[in-house]
């Protein structure tokens, strides 16, 4: 720190500096300006100047967190296809992700706030009437999946679960349940660490491991990649795949699906983002050579991968992130829906002009292709301004179909009206 940096940034708090000890810089520097730390951190007035920029901190701090994160929002805004009605599920959440629902119609979500949380609409009703803290203090906990009555869910590097865990919210009013450890074997790498968890009939829990990085080659094999875990033994369903937060088996051909969010800084139109389907286990789907149909990575794209690559069945769009998909195996919505995927874009963050923040709806053949895309819901981006981001699908045993929106904190319910 310079002498003009000390005494500027004092008065700036407003704290008397002897100009004794101020003398003393010319001789001394830095036991100058230790005295006069010694100084300021006992005179009275220093601490009021503290306290007072501190508790203007703090209100600005609060008062910016409360306009980002308010979830008043206003659902005349959102346009939803015709014969379809949206509404609140629940509310006043904490980042909202990826949704599961128990036996006894528990539903749990994780929070990228670190919880997991469990919700209950006793009186079916369509609106969530109670909410309780099952876990907490977790790192990046947005994945859960139900598998006989346990409930899993996710932390950056580990998979938990919670035995019978509907059981025993019934017996047990208050507490969290002890949580038993599935595996830690996971990377613990921040960058793209959400995970999405699902199960397959025979217990098989898939998950994602994105890539620790925009684009690059990691010496960690479950780096972009989609595994499966299974008595003990890891599996690799799908390699080469960036950053995968949303996949679904199809009920009929129990093909996985899943989507996959492309790299970013190569302008505001490409690559695209994607959405693949797995034919045979462990094949490759490009990253970081190529990515969406046809585009080289002009850093890793000459490099022989000895991969064949697999290519996307459908091009979502730049910058758009796929955040969560869900294959529709209700009966309340008509019967085209039967079959269909609903994909939440959670929208760009770094595109000049935004796009995504939508839900989409795509119509997939008996074959797996896809023959026809359309919006279901859009308007959570209104010009430029984002009022909501769409986070993750999930169909409830009712047929209706929730949304989580990890901005507006809240979790939207499409019922078909018509």
């Amino acid at each position: 720190m310079s002498i003009k940096k000390f005494f500027d940034f004092a008065k700036f708090l407003n704290i008397p500096v002897k100009t004794t000890e101020a003398k003393k810089l010319k001789n001394n520097r830095v036991t100058a300006i230790l005295n006069n730390i010694i100084v300021i951190l006992t005179d009275f007035h220093f601490l009021l100047g503290i306290m007072r920029h501190l508790f203007i901190f703090i209100f600005f701090f609060f008062y910016c967190n409360f306009i980002e994160s308010s979830n008043d929002i206003d659902l005349s805004l959102l346009k939803i296809k015709q014969g379809f009605a949206i509404s609140i599920f629940a509310e006043d959440l904490d980042a909202p992700r990826q949704m599961a629902e128990g036996h006894q119609g528990t539903i749990f979500v994780g929070e990228k706030s670190g919880q997991i949380i469990a919700l209950v609409d006793s009186d079916k009703n369509g609106q969530v009437d109670s909410k309780r803290l099952i876990a907490s203090n977790l790192t990046y906990a947005t994945g859960v999946s139900m598998f006989n009555g346990d409930l899993y869910f996710s932390e950056i590097s580990k998979i938990w679960k919670i035995i019978a865990i509907e059981d025993w919210l019934k017996a047990n009013i208050e507490g969290m349940p002890e949580k038993v450890l599935v595996t830690d074997e996971l990377p613990d790498d921040k960058w793209h660490g959400w995970k999405w968890l699902k199960h397959d009939a025979a217990g098989g829990l898939y998950l994602n491991v994105g890539a620790p990085c925009n684009v690059c080659l990691s010496d960690n094999s479950k780096h972009a990649s989609i595994l499966k875990f299974h008595n003990n033994q890891w599996e690799y369903v799908a390699k080469g795949v960036r950053n995968s937060v949303g996949f679904d088996f199809h009920p009929i051909s129990n093909k996985l699906f899943f989507t996959d969010n492309g790299r970013d800084w190569l302008g505001d139109d490409s690559p695209s983002c994607e959405l693949n389907r797995v034919d045979i286990n462990g094949m490759f789907y490009g990253f970081p050579y190529k990515h969406a149909v046809n585009m080289v990575d002009p850093e890793f794209g000459q490099i022989s991968s000895g991969y064949n690559f697999i290519d996307p069945i459908l091009e979502l769009g730049a910058h758009v992130a796929p955040t969560g998909i869900a294959f529709y195996n209700g009966f309340s919505f008509p019967d085209n829906f039967r079959n269909t995927l609903f994909i939440t874009l959670h929208g760009s963050w770094n595109r000049s002009q935004k796009v995504g923040y939508k839900v989409l709806r795509v119509e997939i053949d008996e074959a797996g292709e896809v023959i026809a895309v359309e919006d279901f819901i859009t308007g959570w981006l209104q010009g430029q301004t984002v009022i909501g981001r769409p986070s993750a699908p999930f169909v409830l045993s009712d047929g209706s179909l929730l949304i989580s929106d990890d901005q507006a904190n809240v979790i939207y319910r499409i019922t078909h009206t018509q």
